[in-house]
Order: structure tokens, then C-alpha cells, then sequence
């Protein structure tokens, strides 16, 4: 392994400040040192213009990485608990983006920008070494929804809903739902909790402030 000697450390030294003077002089510029907390911050906002994307005409993109966000909780409403015909049979996985879960424990809103996925998967064995149940089998769909008063001003309380499909493979692409398909029952049923079931969720309960 080499070493350089103090006077080699000396010389490396001046030669870097001489092209540094060099560059100013040509371009009247400093050439900056790219600090750790700037590249930290592009990072950052790079992650943050990555957590949805949409298409020239408007259509979602099917999300990625969401599995490395806050996991919120589950869901399921069986169909052997609803007469064979539940509207939802699947497990609902609910996911949220980092930044807007760290604004929901200060304030208790569900911030603009607000990403939510819900990651669907079927009802697979009910039996299991622990007991009888319902164990989550295989996943079967994807759905978004958005919270953008810029993007989506004319939705009620801003909210747009996507659904990728309910059978794999899933849609690449897909326009926001009516506003009948979603947007009616949430506004219908969770109005008080900004068009979220807040109350499902026990990290999302344990994160909202505690009124004093």
C-alpha cells in the first residue's frame, strides 16, 4: 500500500489550488466544494419527485418503491363475512409517504401531496400453526390515491382516486376514477377525517397528536 510523504500531501495540495485559481480566473467563478449536506438535500428532493409520476395526458404511473414507506396497517372484509359478495374481499396493504406521515404526527392533516397506496393481496390459507384465521395469500392489485389541490382542484377535498387493477398483470398507466367510483364514499363516510378511514388504522391513530 503506498503512502505519500508530507512533502507529496504538500505538493497534491498546491496543484489543487492552482487549478482552483485557474478556474476563477478563466470564468470569474468559484468552483465549489460539493459538500455531504448538499448531496444529502439532492437526494432528498430527488426521492421526494420520484414518489408518483404522471403521464403528458395526466394518467398515473404505476407507483414504485412504496414498500419502503410508512406501513399504516391492514384491512379485509372477508367474503365468507359478507354473504359470498363483500365489495372488498382482498387484504388492503396502506402505505404512506414518508414526508406527508411526518407532517400527520405533528398536525393531525394529511398534508398536499399527501401519496397513499393500497396494496392489494387475496385471502390465502386459514389455517397456520398459530391457529385458525385469515392469512394474506397472494397479491392481486394495486390502487392509488392523491391528495393535490393543484393537479386535482376540481375533486372534492382535492383527493383523486387510480386503480391498477384487481388481476395481475397490472395496468402501466392509469387515469384517476370517477368520482363516483371512490370519491362519493369516502366523502360520504370519512369527511370529519379528510376523506381518510383514519380510524382503521392504529399507527395512524398513535401517530395523530394528542389533543390536551
Amino acid at each position: 500500500m503506498f503512502r505519500l510523504s508530507r512533502t507529496s500531501v504538500i505538493a497534491w495540495t498546491a496543484v489543487v489550488a492552482v487549478i482552483a485559481a485557474l478556474s476563477y480566473a478563466l470564468t470569474g467563478v468559484t468552483v465549489p466544494r460539493a459538500s455531504a449536506e448538499d448531496k444529502a438535500k439532492a437526494a432528498e428532493d430527488k426521492a421526494k419527485a420520484a414518489l408518483v409520476e404522471f403521464t403528458a395526458d395526466g394518467k398515473l404511473k404505476q407507483p414504485v418503491g412504496y414498500r419502503k414507506w410508512v406501513y399504516v396497517g391492514e384491512v379485509i372484509t372477508p367474503n365468507d363475512m359478507n354473504d359470498g359478495e363483500a365489495a372488498f374481499p382482498e387484504y388492503h396493504s396502506v402505505y404512506m409517504d414518508p414526508e406527508s406521515f411526518a407532517e400527520y404526527e405533528k398536525t393531525g392533516k394529511y398534508r398536499d401531496g399527501t401519496v397513499l397506496i393500497k396494496e392489494l393481496s387475496s385471502v390465502g390459507s386459514k389455517k397456520a400453526p398459530s391457529g385458525n384465521g385469515y392469512f394474506q395469500g397472494e397479491f392481486t392489485g394495486l390502487e392509488a390515491a392523491i391528495k393535490d389541490s393543484k393537479r386535482f382542484k376540481d375533486e372534492p377535498d382535492n383527493w383523486a382516486y387510480f386503480s391498477f387493477g384487481h388481476k395481475y398483470p397490472l395496468k402501466a398507466e392509469v387515469a384517476k376514477n370517477s368520482v363516483a367510483a371512490c370519491n362519493k364514499c369516502h366523502e360520504d363516510n370519512a369527511k370529519k377525517t379528510d376523506f381518510v378511514f383514519s380510524e382503521y388504522y392504529p399507527v395512524l391513530r398513535a401517530a395523530a397528536p394528542k389533543s390536551k
